[in-house]
């Protein structure tokens, strides 16, 4: 049995003024960035986004679960799913093969932890296999954020990082897991120095952590 935590304020959605300055900031910075609805509304999107066939790898993110993108592209068909394959390998034999193939996919979707009114996103994480596409292993990639996620700075955003998602994520994996998460290995990109490369799908809802 699962202890629901404390809502915090990280948790409420910001204004459309803020939406719209973060946008403004990120694309200033080199990132595409469409400012959707809901996570309806990015499903159909994403799939606009990556054409059939693609070799594409999902960060591990509640976001993608909550919405159904996740299982879109991991047992839809459509694409080469490198999530289910690399589930598939054995770890002991295998290891190298799943690191390259989590590093340099044709197209890395996930989420991030926070992002910053200044034009930065912040992603944390535990094993770090979803960091190497992130920051510019994968030819293209795609975050779908919550509205939630945006905070004004990035001391704010390290804060959201370690006072709510922490928390949560650790609950999840204690549940499922047995054990909690922490964060050990944090990235911060400021930029995205090739057009077109790094798309930002910011949502009006809050959704996942």
């Amino acid at each position: 049995m699962t202890t629901s935590l404390p809502a915090t304020p990280f948790a409420d959605p910001a204004p459309s003024q803020r939406l719209e300055r973060a946008a403004t900031a990120l694309t200033a910075h080199g990132f595409t960035v469409e400012i959707l609805d809901d996570a309806a509304a990015a499903r159909t999107r994403v799939k606009d986004l990556i054409p059939e066939g693609a070799g594409v790898f999902t960060g591990a993110s509640e976001t993608l679960r909550l919405s159904g993108i996740d299982k879109d592209i991991n047992a839809g068909g459509r694409y080469q799913a490198i999530k289910p394959r690399v589930l598939a390998m054995d770890r002991a034999t295998q290891r190298d093969e799943m690191r390259r193939l989590c590093a340099g996919p044709d197209v890395i979707v996930g989420s991030v932890h926070a992002v910053t009114e200044t034009g930065s996103l912040v992603v944390a994480s535990g094993s770090g296999s979803q960091l190497p596409g992130y920051a510019g292993g994968a030819a293209h990639a795609i975050w779908i954020v919550g509205a939630q996620k945006v905070v004004p700075d990035l001391p704010t955003a390290l804060r959201r990082v370690e006072e709510h998602c922490l928390p949560l994520e650790s609950a999840r994996t204690q549940a499922v897991h047995g054990w909690p998460s922490a964060v050990n290995r944090l990235l911060v990109l400021n930029a995205e120095p090739y057009p077109g490369r790094g798309t930002v799908l910011l949502l009006r809802e809050a959704i996942g952590f």
